[in-house]
């Protein structure tokens, strides 16, 4: 078996969901498995601020974990068009991975959360793109032959899997955000496993 780390960081538990989705996807695709993993919070003095483990849910992921897995699907919330803190603080420690080269020619993908609809989906989505990309990484998205992009009404498009959770994160992924995340993994799982032949 062939891990893909699904690597995310989530506020109100929506990209925590979408991560458990992308997941899902990539152990639909025969010879992978998800290796899931979150990031701890950061202070506003800098630095890792959460428990030395947390508390629930996946283990903080680790270094060895990106070189480990022959693909990446990283998710963030949006934080004013861009990556949360603790994700880019996360990449921000990854410079030995990059002068080794680590991650080249690994594909990797992308999901967000927002709470408007308007709230910087897209741009949330390049910008988690660009330390994959001085990594030397793949990116893979979501094609519109996925019925669900041309129909859906909330999120979705193709730099990868989106949803719009609401100011309150009141809103649950619809059935179209449900199917691209899953999309989004399986077409992860499918390049990544074609690239480590």
């Amino acid at each position: 078996m062939k891990d893909i780390l699904v690597l995310y960081f989530s506020h109100t538990g929506a990209v925590r969901e979408m991560a458990q989705l992308v997941a899902r996807g990539v152990e639909g695709i025969a010879g992978c498995a998800a290796r899931v993993r979150t990031v701890p919070r950061v202070s506003a003095a800098a630095g890792a601020a959460g428990p030395a483990v947390p508390q629930s849910g996946p283990p903080y992921a680790e270094l060895k974990d990106l070189e480990e897995c022959i693909g990446i699907a990283l998710g963030s919330p949006t934080r004013f068009g861009n990556m949360a803190a603790p994700m880019k603080h996360f990449w921000d420690s990854t410079g030995e991975l990059w002068l080794k080269g680590a991650l080249a020619g690994k594909p990797a993908a992308l999901f967000t959360s927002t709470a408007s609809l308007h709230g910087g989906q897209e741009s949330t989505l390049l910008s988690m793109m660009l330390p994959l990309l001085h990594h030397g990484m793949v990116i893979v998205g979501l094609p519109y032959t996925e019925p669900e992009l041309m129909n859906t009404r909330s999120g979705g498009g193709p730099y990868g899997a989106s949803h719009h959770a609401g100011a309150a994160g009141e809103l649950a992924i619809t059935e179209h955000e449900r199917r691209l995340c899953m999309a989004l993994g399986r077409r992860l799982a499918d390049i990544a496993i074609r690239l480590a032949r």
